[in-house]
């Protein structure tokens, strides 16, 4: 460097420059401040960098060179749970500052900044939490900068410590010396504390269960308490634990009466009750797991990963009954890491090493409720369902249960969006107007969107009962605080019976309100998800169980030419008289009666969903079918894969939904040939399930075995998906096919589908962000919605 240069005062050298940076994205929480102190010091760099309400500000002074290192750096290797959205740059002019310093946050009047999900423990945490010469030995809260909760403890921005829900815990002089360090893995690290400072567990007994394991002490804290835990846990017993983002219900998954005594508790009859293993050596013994899948359990999400079941598995069978997959996940916190840990200490309960190498790990509720977070609500609303409490005094802002992710062609496919994930933005292809899209009543999410961002919450649940809804409401309120959007626009479906419309038509006053076909909704967000900016159509396949239609009906077996602003319903399944409305859903041995009814099948007595029902429920059916009273119409896929599944002897009622259509898929055997087919009429209006329902009951009454029928029934339906858009291609010179909708959460149909799809050319989107069933609506109410004029 030119010595003169050097000598000439900060503003008038040519080779230094100053810098004021404004970098947004998923960037507090994440150790970023520290990450950019380390560079900056690291290439003799000066200035400073703060976090506010809208992320992350920084001034940089140097070397022009030195300047541009420190730009690339800083995008190319951020922290690993970092992700930028943008960085804007400004020159200033140098003041000579001789330090590089990190300033104390700021409040600003913007907070649209973005947060991160709660993230699994990391490998460092861990080897500490284990080690018996670290001060964090066992100690149930350890975290870092890398790992631990985010968005479960914020209440507001900046995402400060006085800001969450640690607050009331002040550092120790040891923890505030790692917290203030800027060379510390701790620093600013919010969650930070240690048994001297930092939350605590405790055990409490119920006294009003019924359990025959009363030797348990009634309130205990420490190691102690995760002693009492375990012992009740390899006795047999259902223990409440405080986790993340709620509380789960848990007991030994190899353990059948204590299975047993959960699901007559919970009152869940069927449902798989998800499992937590201790390691990946357990997991590979209950269930098969390819790479793919391995790399999605390990993955700093932990998701519940759903996995083929392994034939010689010792899990009990009442953890998925009668189902050929497994939802498994890891430990994600160091309490469950500790769970399933040799005690420590020698406690009145003998020290052992724990014999249960798998747990059942479900939402602390009662089925269709929010989960439970607080610990005084544990106490009251699980008290019947739980032998004890393992509770901890680090309060829970939000709600968040946990993810459920399949893989399908080496991608995430998501059932459930949610701890992990949310809320994690999708990046949008065209910039809307400040927008909260409501979602629908199943599975509900809502987005919160502005500019190029769509801010997807945490998974609702069923919008069925006044507990959900004023979750959801409170959900919302957070979230219009946290990210500073006031909404302008509220998107609800067009279904005029669903809660979530409902509120939507309550709240809006002056706010503009759009309502949106359903259909529409799923296919409209699968395009966001894949960049589409929707200036061309695309051919959209919308199979699904319920929806309501522009005619009354209920739809579910569309085809639609979509963009954002507009739709055009090109083909459907032909109606079906739908018996009860919603009671077929839980008695897939009606949709069974309705399709053989529509396609002049005879109800022979030994057919499966025929024998199910008596000679007088037999009558009444015909004579509603002939009448149509108490019917509805409907195009539903889903009804019509619960129909096959029942007429195939799979299942005549189901106790959750879809469940008839799950165990058909995992039946299904491998056979290359085709022998169903639907009739499409010459136009392709219309597509008819009739000459399957006949020959499918053909195969029943000749003894054909369930996996054949499942197999071609699949290969059918993904027959029709590639004839109705060859057709379309020709017609409309369209190439994009989008597959969305519950029924594609069905990976073999999917498979089947896509290489049929790809195998003729055809760009083929399939969910990899949000998920196809009604999860994923609100994403693509809010495209729909600015797009309308």
């Amino acid at each position: 460097m030119d010595k003169n240069s050097e000598q000439l005062p900060p503003f008038l050298n040519p080779t230094r420059q100053r810098q004021a940076l404004r970098v947004t994205g998923v960037v507090q929480g994440v150790g970023f401040r520290p990450f950019v102190y380390g560079l900056a010091t690291q290439l003799g760099l000066t200035g400073f960098v703060g976090n506010d309400s809208a992320g992350v500000f920084i001034e940089i002074e140097g070397a022009s060179a030195t300047v541009a290192t420190f730009h690339q750096t800083l995008l190319t290797t951020p922290p690993p749970l970092a992700h930028i959205e943008a960085v804007t740059v400004n020159a200033i002019p140098p003041t000579g500052a001789t330090t590089f310093v990190i300033v104390e946050s700021q409040a600003n009047q913007s907070r649209r900044t973005f947060i991160s999900p709660d993230v699994a423990l990391c490998d460092d945490c861990l080897r500490e939490l284990f080690d018996p010469h670290d001060r964090r030995y066992r100690y149930p809260f350890i975290n870092c900068t890398n790992c631990g909760p985010r968005f479960t403890i914020i209440r507001t921005l900046p995402y400060d410590r006085p800001f969450t829900t640690m607050v009331n815990f002040a550092l120790c002089p040891a923890c505030r010396h790692e917290y203030e360090n800027p060379l510390d893995r701790r620093f600013h690290a919010q969650p930070v504390a240690c048994p001297v400072c930092g939350p605590r567990v405790e055990f409490w007994g119920d006294t009003n269960h019924k359990s025959q394991i009363t030797n348990y002490e009634s309130r205990i804290t420490g190691e102690p308490a995760l002693a009492v835990a375990q012992a009740l846990l390899r006795d047999g017993g259902i223990v409440a634990v405080k986790g993340v983002g709620g509380f789960h219900l848990a007991c030994d998954a190899m353990n059948d009466q204590a299975l047993q005594t959960l699901r007559q508790r919970k009152g869940r009859v069927d449902k798989p009750f998800a499992v937590m293993v201790r390691d990946v050596a357990t997991a590979r013994q209950l269930a098969e797991i390819n790479d793919d899948e391995l790399a999605l359990l390990t993955s700093r999400e932990r998701p519940i990963v759903l996995l083929r079941n392994r034939d010689d598995s010792p899990l009990s069978p009442l953890v998925a009954p009668g189902n050929h997959y497994i939802g498994l996940m890891l430990p994600y916190t160091p309490l469950h890491y500790l769970l399933f840990s040799e005690l420590a200490t020698s406690t009145n309960h003998e020290s052992r090493i724990t014999n249960y190498a798998a747990l059942v790990m479900t939402s602390g509720n009662y089925s269709n409720e929010p989960i439970v977070k607080d610990n005084a609500e544990a106490l009251t609303k699980l008290a019947e369902l739980a032998d004890g409490f393992l509770l901890h005094n680090r309060d829970i802002h939000v709600p968040c249960d946990d993810s459920v992710i399949r893989v399908f062609a080496g991608q995430e496919l998501p059932i459930r969006r949610s701890r992990g994930y949310a809320p994690f933005p999708v990046r949008l292809p065209v910039e809307v107007r400040p927008t909260l899209g409501v979602g629908g009543e199943l599975k509900n999410t809502f987005c919160l969107a502005a500019g190029r961002a769509a801010l997807m919450s945490q998974h609702i649940g069923d919008m069925e009962n006044l507990e959900t809804l004023q979750a959801f409401t409170h959900a919302v309120s957070h979230f219009q605080t946290i990210f500073d959007i006031v909404p302008e626009i509220l998107v609800c479906d067009q279904h005029p019976g669903y809660l979530s419309s409902r509120w939507a038509r309550e709240q809006a006053g002056k706010t503009r309100l759009v309502q949106v076909q359903h259909h529409h909704a799923h296919l409209a967000g699968l395009m966001a998800e894949h960049g589409l900016d929707g200036h061309e159509p695309i051919i959209g396949f919308c199979f699904d169980g319920t929806g309501y239609g522009t005619d009354g009906a209920i739809w579910g077996g569309e085809l639609l030419l979509a963009d954002y602003k507009n739709f055009r319903r090109r083909s459907y399944l032909r109606y079906i008289p739908l018996l009860g409305g919603d009671a077929a859903v839980k008695q897939p041995s009606r949709a069974a009666l309705a399709h053989l009814w529509a396609a002049g099948v005879e109800w022979d007595e030994t057919l499966p969903p025929v024998a199910a029902t008596t000679p007088t429920e037999r009558r009444i059916f015909q004579r509603q079918f002939a009448t149509g009273f108490n019917t509805v119409p409907t195009s539903s896929m889903g009804r019509l894969f619960d129909a096959v599944a029942a007429l195939a002897g799979v299942r005549q009622t189901a106790t959750y939904e879809a469940q008839a259509a799950i165990e058909f898929e995992a039946l299904a055997a491998e056979a290359d040939e085709t022998l169903y087919r639907f009739a499409v009429a010459a136009d392709g209006q219309i597509f008819d399930a009739a000459p399957v329902i006949k020959a499918v009951a053909a195969d029943v009454l000749q003894g054909v075995p369930v996996g054949a029928i499942a197999i071609k029934f699949h290969q059918a339906v993904a027959d029709l998906i590639l004839h109705l858009s060859l057709l379309v291609r020709q017609e409309e010179k369209l190439n994009t096919v989008a597959l969305s909708g519950g029924v594609f959460q069905n990976v073999l149909l999917l498979r089947l589908a896509v290489t049929r799809l790809e195998e003729a050319g055809f760009r083929v989107l399939t969910h990899r962000l949000t998920p196809p069933n009604d999860g994923g609506l609100a994403l693509g109410q809010v495209l729909i919605a600015n797009a309308q004029p």
